[in-house]
C-alpha cells in the first residue's frame, strides 16, 4: 500500500536537446511561468532563501505578490527556509514552495524533504541552477543537483535554461497523489544569465490554464457510513485496543467511540479526546497490556517503548489502517495487516468485550489522579508540570519538539479537553527546524500557535528567531523547557550508566552535553520579548495572555531529579492500580 521506494524519473525535459533560440525564454519569463504554474496547483505561500542565481525567481515572485497570487516570506537561512515551508504546508493543509540559488543552498534543504517524505507532507523545492553549458566545467556554485534529494521526492523535474517549465510544473503535481503517495516535489531550474529584468521583460504573467496543476491536499477523512455499523453488528466480540499514533485525525477518534474501545492516543495524533480517550496509556499497559487481544492502529506511532512492544507481541493480532498511499513503511515490513477500509476495519476489531472499555477508563482516571497528586506535591516545576499547563492553555495550535517534551505531554495531558490542532514533526523525530516549522504552521492560516520545546532544540533553530525587516510576523509563542542539557537520555539506558562513577562523566558530555547559554540574551539578541518564569503560578499567568507577535517563555528546571521522578511517577500508578 506504499509508494514505491525507487527515485522519481525525472520529466523528459531533462534530456531534451538545446532549446531554439528564437523560442527560448529569458530567465524572467522562464521563472514567471513557473511562478504561475505553482498558483495554478494550489500553490499559495513560498519562502524565499536570497541568492543570485534564484533571483529570476524573486522578481517573479516579488510581481505575483502584488498580485495577489501568492504570499512571499524571505528567510535567510535555507535550513530555516525549508522547515518554515514545511510548517506553511501542514499548518495550511495545502503545497507550500521555498527556493533556493544553486550549490550547497540546496543541500541545506535535506532534513526538511526527509521530513516532509516521511510525513506525507507537499513540500515543493523550486531549486536554481546553473544552465547545462557549465556544469562539469568547475563554474562556481555549480554541482549536480537533480537527484539530491535522492527517493525522497515524490515528484522530480530538471528543467533547461530557456525552456517553459509549466508543463513539468503540473505534471509533478498531477503525479503526486495519483501515482504516488503525498510528499514533497523536487523542481531544478535552470537559469542562464541575464539573471535580472531586461528590455522586452516587462508584461503580465503568462495565462495559465485552470487546469494547469493539481493542488497536493490530504484527502478529506472517510465518513462513516452505515455499512460500519453493520459489519460491526457482524462482527465478534474481543479485547481490542486502538492505537492512534502521529497524524491519525479525528476518524480514530470517532472509530473507538462507535466501536466502544479503548483509544491510546499520542497527542499529534489529533484523536486525543472524547471519552474513549485514555489518559496515561502507556502506564498502563504493563497492567492491562496482557489482556489485550487484537490492536487497531491509525497513523504513525512512534513515542513510547511500551506501545512499540505492543505492536510487537506475536500473541497480539493488529490491523493498520492505510485508506491512502504512505511513505513511512515498505509493504511487507510492518507487522499489521493493512486494512484500506472503515468496514474491513470495524470487521476485524469486532465489539470490545463487556466491561473491556470502562476497565480501561477506570484504571485511566486512578492514574492520571496519581501523577496529579504527585506532581501538585512536587516543591519545585518539572516538564510533566509545563507539559500540563502548555495543553490546558492551548486554545489555538499546539505544536511540540520531538525528544522529552511530547512525550511528558503524552504522560499528562487530559483527554477532556485538546487544542484546535496538535502537530510534531515525527516523520523522522528530529529537532531540527522545530521553530521554524512552527513558525510557518502559525503563518499558513493566521492561527496563534504554541511551541513547547527543550532547551537543545531551542538552541538548534534559534537562527528562525531572525525576521527581515517588513516580513510577517507569526503569532507565536515558544515556550522552552530548560534544563540544560539533553534530558532525554537521563530515561533511556543511558541514565541508569549515567548514575556509575565510571560512567558518569562520559553520559554527561556525550548525552548530557551541558551548556551555559543565555537564552534570554539570545532573545534579545534577535529582538523577540523574552520572559523567565519559576513558578506554577507565574507559568500559569505567563500562558493566561494571549498570544501576539513572538514571544519566549523560559522555564528553567534541573535534569539532575528527571529519572528519579519518573520512576515515582510510574511506582505512584502501579500502586493505584495494584
Amino acid at each position: 500500500m506504499t509508494g514505491s521506494s525507487k527515485s522519481p524519473s525525472l520529466t523528459p525535459s531533462a534530456r531534451s536537446t538545446e532549446p531554439n533560440a528564437a523560442t527560448s525564454l529569458s530567465s524572467l519569463q522562464a521563472a514567471r511561468s513557473a511562478v504561475s504554474a505553482l498558483a495554478a496547483a494550489g500553490v499559495t505561500d513560498v519562502v524565499v532563501a536570497p541568492g543570485s542565481r534564484s533571483a529570476p525567481l524573486a522578481y517573479a515572485l516579488a510581481e505575483a505578490e502584488v498580485q495577489g497570487r501568492v504570499r512571499v516570506h524571505v528567510r535567510i537561512d535555507e535550513r530555516v527556509a525549508g522547515f518554515t515551508a514545511l510548517g506553511l504546508a501542514r499548518g495550511g493543509h495545502r503545497p507550500a514552495a521555498v527556493v533556493t540559488t544553486s550549490g550547497t543552498a540546496v543541500g541545506e534543504l535535506v532534513p526538511a524533504v526527509m521530513e516532509a517524505h516521511h510525513s506525507g507532507v507537499p513540500l515543493v523545492v523550486l531549486s536554481a541552477d546553473r544552465p547545462a553549458e557549465l556544469h562539469g566545467t568547475g563554474a562556481n556554485q555549480t554541482t549536480v543537483q537533480p537527484g539530491i534529494f535522492a527517493q525522497f521526492p515524490a515528484a522530480a523535474a530538471d528543467v533547461r535554461a530557456g525552456e517553459d517549465p509549466a508543463g513539468a510544473i503540473a505534471a509533478a503535481f498531477g503525479r503526486v497523489g495519483a501515482e504516488t503517495p503525498a510528499g514533497p516535489i523536487h523542481i531544478n531550474l535552470q537559469f542562464r544569465d541575464p539573471l535580472i529584468p531586461q528590455a522586452g521583460d516587462e508584461g503580465e504573467l503568462p495565462a495559465v490554464d485552470d487546469d494547469g496543476g493539481t493542488a497536493v491536499a490530504p484527502p478529506s477523512e472517510p465518513a462513516a457510513t452505515g455499512r460500519e455499523a453493520s459489519a460491526l453488528n457482524r462482527s465478534g466480540v474481543h479485547r481490542t485496543v486502538v492505537v492512534a499514533g502521529d497524524g491519525a485525525g479525528e476518524i480514530a477518534a470517532l472509530f473507538a467511540q462507535r466501536a466502544g474501545l479503548p483509544l491510546l492516543a499520542e497527542p499529534s495524533s489529533n484523536a486525543r479526546f472524547g471519552p474513549n480517550a485514555i489518559g496515561a496509556y502507556r502506564l498502563l499497559l504493563e497492567e492491562l497490556g496482557p489482556d489485550i487481544e487484537r490492536v487497531v492502529v491509525f497513523g504513525r506511532p512512534t513515542l513510547s517503548r511500551p506501545v512499540a512492544g505492543l505492536l510487537a507481541r506475536r500473541d497480539v493480532e493488529k490491523a493498520l489502517y492505510v485508506p491512502r498511499p504512505v511513505n513511512w513503511f515498505t509493504p511487507g515490513r510492518r507487522p499489521e495487516t493493512v486494512i484500506t477500509d472503515l468496514g474491513g476495519l470495524f470487521d476485524f476489531a469486532g465489539a470490545g468485550a463487556p466491561g473491556w472499555l470502562r476497565r480501561w477508563q477506570d484504571a485511566s482516571a486512578a492514574a492520571m489522579a496519581a501523577v496529579s497528586d504527585l506532581l501538585e506535591a512536587e516543591p519545585e516545576l518539572t516538564g510533566l508540570h509545563v507539559a500540563d499547563l502548555v495543553w490546558d492553555h492551548a486554545d489555538g495550535n499546539l505544536v511540540l519538539g520531538s525528544s522529552n517534551t511530547i512525550r511528558d505531554m503524552d504522560l499528562v495531558a487530559a483527554p477532556d479537553w485538546h487544542p484546535l490542532d496538535v502537530y510534531a514533526n515525527r516523520g523522522l523525530a528530529g529537532i531540527d527546524g522545530t521553530i521554524s516549522t512552527a513558525a510557518g504552521i502559525a503563518l499558513a492560516n493566521g492561527i496563534p500557535t504554541r511551541l513547547l520545546i527543550g532547551d537543545l532544540t531551542f538552541l538548534h533553530d534559534a537562527g528562525a528567531l531572525l525576521l527581515g525587516t517588513g516580513e510577517p510576523e507569526p503569532d507565536l509563542q515558544i515556550v522552552v523547557l530548560n534544563d540544560t542539557g539533553g534530558g532525554i537520555f537521563s530515561l533511556l539506558e543511558h541514565g541508569e550508566l549515567g548514575e556509575r562513577k565510571e560512567y558518569g562523566a562520559a553520559v554527561e558530555r556525550f548525552f548530557g552535553t551541558p551548556h551555559t547559554a543565555n537564552l534570554a540574551a539570545l532573545a534579545a539578541g534577535y529582538g523577540v520579548p523574552h520572559r523567565l518564569v519559576h513558578s506554577i503560578d507565574e507559568l500559569d499567568a505567563a500562558l493566561d495572555a494571549p498570544v501576539s507577535g513572538r514571544s519566549i517563555i523560559e522555564v528553567p528546571v534541573r535534569r539532575s531529579s528527571l529519572r528519579n521522578l519518573h520512576a515515582r511517577v510510574k511506582d505512584a500508578v502501579n500502586a493505584v492500580l495494584a
